[in-house]
């Protein structure tokens, strides 16, 4: 089975001055963990927002963009006026990682000059066996209270 391409634009109503979102597994401790890394070196902007998909808002989502049901990845979403990007795999790791800035910036665009498949291949190994190398963790994100402004459900 292939995977759809990494994007989606579709008309929708959106606020254009929020930033993206990045839907995440939320039974997965490294997805947890993932998120919780992000919270935790995200001091410039603060506009990340995140769900779960299996929440109200990822099947909103699965919902504009049907072929997204099948797809086993974190989501990263960008709306701007009308429009929303979906991007998927390696290039929305890589785009959490440049939304951060600095070092990670430069890492994530350092990462996007890898060819897609490539990259593609390591996210499929790491998506594949993201509960054994999660080990035994809490595996939902317990946000903080100044945290959950940022958190659709």
């Amino acid at each position: 089975m292939t995977a759809p391409p990494a994007t989606h634009d579709t008309p929708i109503a959106t606020d254009a001055a929020v930033g993206p979102i990045l839907y995440f597994d939320g039974n997965c401790a490294f997805c947890a963990r993932s998120v919780r890394f992000l919270l935790a070196r995200d001091h410039r902007r603060r506009t990340l927002r995140f769900a779960p998909r299996a929440g109200v808002a990822g099947r909103a989502l699965e919902a504009r963009h049907p072929g997204l049901a099948e797809v086993s990845s974190l989501l990263w979403v960008e709306q701007a006026g009308t429009q929303e990007r979906v991007i998927t795999h390696s290039t929305a790791a890589l785009m959490a990682a440049r939304y951060l800035g600095g070092v990670w910036g430069t890492l994530g665009t350092l990462g996007l000059l890898v060819p897609r498949p490539m990259r593609d291949a390591v996210y499929g190994v790491i998506a594949r066996n993201r509960h054994r190398f999660a080990g035994r963790g809490e595996a939902c994100v317990i946000f903080r209270p100044d945290e959950v402004a940022r958190v659709l459900e």
